[in-house]
């Protein structure tokens, strides 16, 4: 067994609107996970951003995806484990945080364990944890992934999104849980709008393959979940509005939120500036990060003592 393995995982901003469950984006924001054997007791120690969100004990996912790992593989637990998480992923904003905690335990345990599972048995496993696959795909593809389900099976297509597509990220300094904004969804959806948004999803996907971003305006509206989830964020539609005054090609939630993106191929200074600008006057504090998409996905790395 190696002694420490570190995975670096990049955050993903996922539905990119109409691709609801199915299209996930990772972006250059990254948190790492260091798996590390001692002859001491089981340690997990959470630093970085929003490290008092996290759990530091072994309900934190990071562990479970550990203990899942070594447990399909039908390897004994060592006596000893410490997790060390470096967060650099605002945590229950929308960003994919526990799928990156969930990735870099089963990929660090993977390989402690001598890599027994490719990573498409990775994805599965991880996505039954997540409960959805379009956060941990473009997490540990990178780029933008296309995901779908069938039976216990995750099946994949990554693209290549243009290095002059920036993604402005508006980040509220408040926490939104994806429980919650499941539960504000309705139980069932009217034709029409499933119509309106397989087209738009069906757009987006060939706008980015072709690179034709001009598209991305009408291609990434949607009417299954942000019309709802929108409810649960003070000040959204100011934040949109200003957003496309100021040159957005485009914008969405961030998965369930709260954090709002923006797609801009200029101006995305300004462009985070006046969202940053909206949500102060509804008497809310944002952080304002302008990422590019990350392409390469997780990587790990093994050190040995």
């Amino acid at each position: 067994m190696s002694r420490k393995i570190t995975a670096r995982i990049p955050a993903s901003t996922t539905n990119l609107g109409p691709g609801f469950d199915v299209l996930g984006l990772a972006l250059k924001l990254y948190s790492t996970i260091t798996l590390e054997i001692t002859e001491n007791d089981t340690e997990v120690v959470v630093t970085g951003v929003d490290a008092d969100k996290i759990p530091s004990s072994t309900e934190n996912v990071a562990f479970q995806a550990v203990k899942h790992i070594y447990t399909r593989s039908g390897t004994p637990l060592p006596n000893g484990l410490k997790i060390s998480i470096s967060n650099g992923i605002p945590a229950i904003r929308g960003l994919g945080g526990s799928g990156t905690a969930i990735l870099g335990g089963m990929l660090t345990a993977n390989a402690s364990c001598g890599n027994p599972f490719t990573n498409k048995e990775i994805l599965d496993f991880a996505s039954a944890i997540e409960g959805h696959p379009d956060n941990v795909a473009a997490s540990l593809y990178g780029g933008l992934v296309i995901s779908m389900q069938e039976n216990e099976h995750i099946h994949t297509i990554k693209l290549h999104c243009d290095p002059s597509l920036h993604i402005v990220l508006a980040i509220p300094d408040f926490t939104l849980s994806t429980k919650k904004a499941r539960d504000i969804l309705p139980k069932s959806v009217d034709f029409k709008d499933a119509i309106y948004n397989i087209s738009r999803s069906s757009l987006l996907i060939a706008s980015i393959a072709t690179g034709n971003l001009d598209n991305l305006s009408i291609a990434m509206t949607d009417r299954l979940h942000q019309p709802y989830r929108s409810s649960l964020i003070p000040g959204f539609d100011d934040v949109v509005n200003a957003a496309i005054s100021a040159g957005a090609k485009s914008i969405a939630l961030s998965g369930a939120g709260p954090t709002i993106a923006a797609y801009c191929l200029e101006n995305s200074e300004n462009v985070g500036i006046q969202m940053h600008n909206a949500f102060k006057n509804h008497n809310i504090n944002s952080e304002i990060k302008v990422l590019t998409s990350d392409l390469d996905g997780a990587v790990v790395t093994t050190n040995h003592d």
